[in-house]
């Protein structure tokens, strides 16, 4: 079975195309896009139009061609429109949406989790706390939530960040595979300590509860993404937690993706350039 594994396109649909053609070209099985599917510039509240103007069409041309679709909004797709990508998503055998979820494919189970460790953007829609003892960077702003009647403005983000579950919280509440070394965990922030999280500033910012996670459980891949640019940071896109292999694409101006074999587990990284 050979996966092709690509994230944080933000609305890109050269990028879009591309991976359809790609998928199409190498013949795979499973595309999974680990999150950040939506525009990120301009009104956030007209990602709608990008889901029913184009996302809709897109899964519909993955659906025809019989290629599993595994994929979930992230951290800058405001929350509210959640029910909307369910929506699209539903009607089409082949398209999953992977929130919190799992799904068997061929004897290997696929799990996703969407929240993302804290940072000091405003957009707090996917954010948590890592863990109990977590420190909050400073903040850019007071913290944003989406409301269908505009923004919900909270003055006190890091208290309010307090009521809710944990990233440590939030893993041990996903669904459980039958066997971990079979699973694959899709995982949009990626774990601490891998070189997998470093920021341009040189900031890393991964997560010490899913690295904890993955230490514990050795499922046979996890795949994340969120932090564009580390792999230009630190020369790294794959790295190992014990048996577990963790693999973090990155994305920048060109198109930058990992095909995946299983069972042999073998996997590279390209990156085309935009004609």
């Amino acid at each position: 079975m050979k996966i092709l594994y690509i994230t944080d396109l933000h609305g890109s649909q050269w990028k879009y195309d591309q991976s359809l053609l790609l998928a199409k070209e190498h013949q795979v099985q499973i595309v999974i896009n680990g999150g950040d599917m939506y525009p990120k510039g301009g009104d956030l509240f007209e990602q709608d139009k990008f889901i029913t103007g184009y996302l809709k069409g897109y899964f519909e041309r993955f659906n025809a061609a019989g290629i599993h679709y595994l994929s979930y909004p992230g951290n800058d797709d405001l929350k509210i429109f959640d029910d909307l990508f369910e929506a699209i998503c539903k009607p089409l055998p082949f398209i999953q949406s992977m929130a919190q979820r799992k799904i068997e494919i061929e004897g290997y189970e696929f799990i996703g989790m969407n929240w993302v460790v804290d940072y000091p953007f405003r957009l707090k829609d996917r954010c948590r706390m890592d863990m109990q003892d977590y420190v909050f960077q400073q903040q850019f702003g007071t913290g944003l939530l989406s409301t269908r009647d505009g923004w919900k403005e909270l003055d006190d983000w890091c208290a309010y960040a307090k009521t809710l579950p944990t990233i440590a919280d939030e893993l041990e509440k996903l669904p459980t595979p039958e066997n971990f070394r079979k699973s694959i965990y899709i995982l949009h922030m990626p774990p601490a300590r891998l070189g997998l999280d470093k920021c341009a500033n040189g900031t890393e910012v991964g997560s010490k509860a899913i690295y904890q996670f993955i230490e514990k459980s050795q499922p046979l891949l996890t795949l994340h993404g969120h932090i564009h640019e580390s792999p230009r940071m630190t020369g790294l896109w794959h790295n190992k937690i014990g048996q577990t292999i963790c693999i973090q694409p990155g994305q920048l101006n060109e198109i930058s993706y990992v095909l995946i074999e299983l069972p042999d587990l073998k996997y590279e990284r390209f990156e085309l350039e935009q004609l």
